[in-house]
């Protein structure tokens, strides 16, 4: 497995990473054994970077990667955990709490569920508007230095946000949204993040499944892409017919789209490293195979002109949760 260094100060993983939320329930019903085995499968074939939130599925998501840990030295695997979002038992979202004694607490739940005496690396979901970044980010230090978090990450905050926290602290990465179809860090962000020493955790190198993915029957799955902008109407046939454009692109470098959209993310810089959604086997043997042949410079640039930047039809994010995302702002 190749390895990438997560900022200056970051743990050095493996150049992909697991991205668990699919097997709680965000896209729809899982399969929990199976679930399992694409976890063991991971670790087996050299992931060690897992990322998860202790909202998915309310603690389900973190409890699956503790069962799935106890097969694994602990020392083999690097976890990163979000925090943050509120949920009532409906499971509609309610708000965002990034204070101090909610993230301690949060924390105490989340190392008791993943079965660890400490989280790696340590993120809040998103910015909250009722607390300073400083505040929040100088928490999570506190239990740096008590031993309970290695590394303080951030998720999906602008250039102005990442400054103030890597004042109070050292940050190790901003995990956001990165994929062919999604270039908005490149305005601004991407080098707020390289000139401050500051890896990137990329998800949504896929687009949520509109590269190489399943994209029906959304709602009877309970599927949160059921009221996703990009998913809808003539934006949903639009934002296809642009992932199909990958494929001839793709196969001409012994590749699938997937493939070829996450070698993509992959080739934009050693500082990047994709996080792969696979909730099955399949899906995660497909996408350990988007490193075994690099891109050539051709390649890549075709795959820029099949889909431009901007020209993704719809918003990442419904209207509300888009007016909330400081990364945004750039």
């Amino acid at each position: 497995m190749q390895t990438r260094k997560l900022g200056k100060t970051g743990p050095t993983v493996s150049a992909l990473g697991l991205g668990a939320m699919g097997m709680s329930g965000m896209y729809g019903p899982a399969d929990r054994a199976e679930s399992l085995a694409t976890i063991h499968a991971a670790i087996d074939a050299g992931i060690d970077l897992i990322d998860t939130g202790d909202f998915y599925g309310m603690g389900h998501n973190e409890m699956l990667i503790g069962e799935a840990l106890k097969e694994h030295r602990r020392e083999d695997v690097v976890i990163s955990v979000k925090f943050g979002a509120q949920r009532s038992p409906d499971g509609g979202w309610i708000g965002f709490d990034a204070s101090p004694n909610s993230l301690k607490t949060a924390l105490c739940y989340s190392l008791q569920r993943l079965g660890v005496d400490h989280i790696d690396i340590y993120r809040p979901a998103r910015l909250d508007p009722n607390v300073p970044i400083e505040d929040t980010v100088g928490a999570i230090a506190d239990m740096v230095r008590a031993g309970y978090v290695r590394h303080i990450g951030l998720s999906e905050v602008g250039s102005e946000t990442i400054r103030r926290a890597a004042a109070v602290h050292p940050i190790v990465d901003l995990q956001i949204e990165y994929s062919l179809m999604s270039r908005g860090i490149e305005d601004g962000v991407l080098q707020t993040t390289r000139e401050l020493g500051i890896g990137i955790t990329a998800y949504g190198v896929l687009s949520r499944g509109l590269i190489g993915g399943n994209t029906t029957n959304f709602a009877a799955r309970g599927d949160f892409r059921a009221h996703s902008p990009r998913f809808q109407g003539e934006n949903l046939q639009r934002n296809l017919a642009l992932a199909e454009a990958l494929r001839p692109i793709a196969e001409a470098a012994g590749l699938t789209p997937a493939q070829a959209a996450i070698a993509w993310v992959a080739a934009q810089g050693q500082d990047i490293v994709p996080l792969v959604g696979a909730r099955r086997r399949d899906r995660l043997a497909e996408s350990l195979g988007a490193l075994a042949k690099p891109l050539s410079p051709e390649s890549l640039a075709a795959l820029e002109a099949a889909i431009p930047k901007g020209a993704t039809a719809g918003t990442r994010y419904a209207e509300a949760q888009m007016a909330h995302l400081d990364s945004e702002r750039g």
